[in-house]
């Protein structure tokens, strides 16, 4: 389903976000996963991408996949990083035979072993540009060209300090074609709140989905600060996590807090929730049931 029908048919979205693995083992372990949350009914999953072949070429089979062998609306990730226009090209032909409706485009990081690699090799430098050529792609799956989203930074973009120039960044996504911006993760709706007001005074309309990822582990917690870029987590969380003396208890903390995140989350309005899952459901499926997502699911589906 095109990102456009989804957003008209769903006052607010739920999806999930996973990484390819490394391993054909570990494909087939996260397939099953993914396939079993077809009864939660999501309202789109997301594959994430990185720069380097193997991985991506691990997002590319996974979200085909996906998009053949499940009922699930699939959305790869796509960066600038590290693309040729002949390649960015390809990817796309494949997608559009494939019927894959939606990508995420996002300016991306070089992978950790080409420290010095020359960016000005890629077609594109910045994910406008991006977004403008996947637009333009004439062979798009849908007479509305592919669906685009793109990302957005409650807590600051790490690469522009001056937060008015990150917010003429943003808005020049949009206007490039953009028909969404999912969120970095983040722990405090303020900064969500925050987020959204100033989208809203740069003249920002598109649905602004609010990015959520529940702390599992005490050493998930620090891999998701390193993986967000300096995500700022809340003292008061910080407490909670420190008085844990297992990571049982840190994932029914985590659990609790992106529970509370997202029931605050509905009752202002949010448009739409993106659980960055790791690759695991176990907590996902316990904010569902939380929530009453799970039983509201029910209902629509009987």
């Amino acid at each position: 389903m095109h990102i456009q029908d989804i957003f008209a048919q769903h006052r607010t979205t739920f999806s999930f976000e996973f990484f390819p693995p490394k391993t054909d083992e570990a494909s087939e372990e996260l397939f099953r996963t993914i396939a079993s949350l077809q009864t939660l009914q999501p309202s789109f999953v997301s594959v994430t991408y990185g720069a380097g072949g193997s991985t991506r070429d691990r997002t590319h089979d996974l979200v085909v996949r996906i998009q053949k062998e499940t009922r699930l609306t699939a959305v790869s990730h796509l960066t600038c990083v590290c693309h040729s226009l002949d390649e960015m090209t390809a990817i796309l032909d494949r997608y559009a035979a494939s019927g894959i409706k939606n990508v995420l485009a996002l300016g991306g990081d070089p992978p950790k072993n080409l420290a010095n690699y020359d960016r000005m090799q890629d077609a594109f430098q910045y994910a406008d540009q991006l977004v403008t050529f996947i637009r333009g792609r004439p062979n798009a799956p849908d007479r509305r060209g592919f669906g685009v989203g793109v990302a957005g930074f409650p807590e600051g973009h790490p690469g522009c300090p001056n937060r008015l120039k990150e917010m003429d960044f943003l808005k020049r996504k949009v206007d490039a074609g953009a028909d969404y911006i999912c969120t970095q993760l983040f722990f405090d709706n303020r900064d969500f709140y925050d987020f959204r007001e100033r989208c809203e005074l740069a003249g920002i309309t598109v649905p602004i989905v609010a990015g959520v990822m529940p702390i599992t582990s005490k050493s998930g917690m620090v891999r998701m600060a390193e993986l967000a870029l300096g995500a700022k987590i809340p003292a008061k969380l910080l407490r909670a996590v420190g008085r844990c003396g297992d990571d049982e208890a840190v994932a029914r903390v985590g659990t609790h807090w992106a529970t509370e995140q997202c029931r605050d989350l509905l009752d202002n309005g949010v448009r739409g929730i993106h659980f960055y899952t790791l690759n695991k459901s176990d907590a996902t499926r316990q904010i569902y049931q939380n929530l009453g997502v799970a039983d509201s699911v029910a209902l629509r589906a009987g």
